[in-house]
């Protein structure tokens, strides 16, 4: 299982200068890929290209980029423009964004999140192969083709919780994206799911990781922190699975016998890739990097 480490807001506000910090420390730790999520602050592929800019070598990802609010024209054209800026490391995780924040937000249609990105990933993937796409239905119009000389066509990764998704992830993607996501729901339903569709996907499962001294005090301020993830239906039903009832059941957390235990059960569950979101102190943070590095 290899593993990556997150970056960026996830981690909570930064600085340009932050972010490449990080990406730094990730590596000089011995991790040859960093993700980056999109929230409301930095959008992920910007902060991957300052990142790709500044420490040459990383791997990058976006865990993920939500798409109803990025044309597949538009967003093939920043992919490709990261990846021809980074020398193509860039592998490209899209979901369908929280579809309760989705509507609220951005006042954008959030029903048939499966059938919308099934039809989505029918015309990203020939426009970041280049190709030229003409698609017109009642739901997505492109017309066009993007091209940006030396870039290549970046792995895609799907945001897959539910058996819909999955299957599109499968049939579609190169894989799928986890977050919030345990062991016992990676092991008896991400997994199955997927690869009934799929040969060899990548499973990239998305947790918060603290090795630290105060277990209890770390999950439960996890709990406080994350509790809207508790009221959101896509979160919900994967907490559901697992049979917990907060975000800070699911973390990766206790000492370091006790993490490098359960990124083993996170292994042997099937996942390919860990993507480990360090939590804590910078002393928890340090002592996670390395316990992670060490695994």
């Amino acid at each position: 299982m290899r593993i990556g480490i997150g970056i960026g807001d996830v981690r909570g506000p930064n600085t340009a200068k932050a972010l490449v910090h990080q990406a730094q420390q990730a590596r000089d730790a011995g991790f040859d890929t960093v993700w980056a999520a999109q929230a409301m602050g930095w959008d992920s592929l910007v902060a991957l290209a300052t990142v790709g800019a500044a420490v040459p070598g990383l791997r990058l990802g976006t865990s993920v980029v939500p798409v109803p609010q990025r044309h597949p024209l538009v967003l093939a054209s920043q992919a490709l423009s990261v990846q021809a800026a980074t020398g193509n490391r860039l592998t490209l995780g899209i979901g369908a964004g929280v579809s309760t924040l989705t509507a609220r937000m951005f006042g954008l249609t959030n029903d048939r999140p499966a059938r919308r990105l099934r039809e989505y990933l029918t015309v990203l993937k020939p426009l970041l192969r280049g190709e030229s796409v003409d698609h017109r239905t009642d739901t997505l119009t492109a017309f066009g083709a993007v091209g940006v000389p030396g870039a290549e066509p970046p792995e895609v990764l799907l945001a897959a919780l539910g058996p819909a998704m999955l299957r599109v992830a499968g049939e579609l993607a190169d894989g799928a994206v986890t977050w919030m996501t345990g062991p016992r729901t990676l092991a008896d339903h991400i997994v199955p799911t997927i690869t009934r569709y799929a040969a060899a996907p990548r499973v990239v499962a998305g947790l918060l990781t603290c090795v630290t001294h105060n277990e209890a005090a770390v999950r439960a301020r996890i709990g406080e922190q994350f509790a809207i993830a508790e009221q959101v239906a896509e979160y919900r039903a994967v907490l559901d699975r697992e049979g917990v009832t907060s975000p800070g059941d699911v973390v990766v957390a206790g000492d370091e016998d006790s993490v490098s235990r359960q990124l083993r059960r996170i292994r042997d569950a099937g996942a390919t890739d860990f993507l480990a979101v360090p939590y804590g102190t910078e002393e928890e943070q340090a002592r996670t990097l390395k316990v992670l590095a060490a695994t």
